[in-house]
């Protein structure tokens, strides 16, 4: 059984996080980009870490306490391996009333199993605690991956950067609004019932997150 654990990005991951930035995207940031994130008060970034337990040990899942406005943590009462291994990571910046998502990044080796759909919701509960009233994002239109699990947290395409990523591909422009509205509440309580669905089917074991709930 693997156990994930969602929290602050700390400074003993930062060379983790640069190594799973590198898998995701070829090098997005830097150390030096992350060193600057942790110490933005206006930067949320959130890790998942997977460790594996023992069915047998009498591990027990304990939900955490609601988000408060400067962190989200999942704990799991278990032993964690030495150096548990990061398998995702999503970050968003607050400006004024917006939540800016800079990064959504999973493991190549752990696509497609509801760790993405998770941070997301982690994120975008964090910036509803936070009292944001909307979250905008840029991807590529050939992320039809993307773009899909976007759709399902109601964003909307706003706009087109033209030649924004390197490779010469436009960015589509995506806009969520009404993030203090009783819709996004319920929306982001159907996404989490589909994360736990999801986590399940895989085989990972989370303990209650309650990101978006109010």
């Amino acid at each position: 059984m693997t156990f994930l654990k969602l929290k602050p990005l700390t400074a003993e991951q930062l060379s983790a996080a640069v190594e799973l930035d590198q898998l995701c995207f070829g090098g997005l940031w830097t150390r030096s980009g992350y060193e600057r994130e942790l110490d933005s008060p206006n930067s949320q970034l959130l890790v998942l870490e997977a460790a594996i337990g023992n069915r047998d040990s009498g591990v027990r899942a304990r939900p955490s306490e609601a988000l408060t406005r400067n962190a989200v943590t999942t704990e799991v009462e278990t032993e964690l391996t030495p150096q548990p291994l990061l398998v995702g990571l999503g970050c968003y910046w607050e400006i004024l009333e917006e939540a800016h998502i800079t990064i959504l990044a999973v493991h190549p080796d752990y696509q497609r199993q509801g760790l993405g759909k998770l941070l997301l919701y982690a994120l975008l509960g964090d910036a509803r605690r936070r009292l944001l009233e909307w979250a905008t994002l840029e991807v590529k239109p050939s992320n039809q991956a993307a773009l899909s699990l976007y759709q399902k947290f109601g964003f909307t395409e706003a706009g087109r950067r033209r030649r924004y990523y390197p490779t010469g591909e436009d960015a589509l422009i995506l806009w969520r609004g009404g993030l203090q509205t009783l819709e996004f509440e319920e929306t982001l309580t159907q996404c989490y019932q589909e994360v736990e669905s999801t986590l399940a089917f895989w085989g990972w074991q989370l303990s209650e997150v309650i990101g978006g709930r109010c």
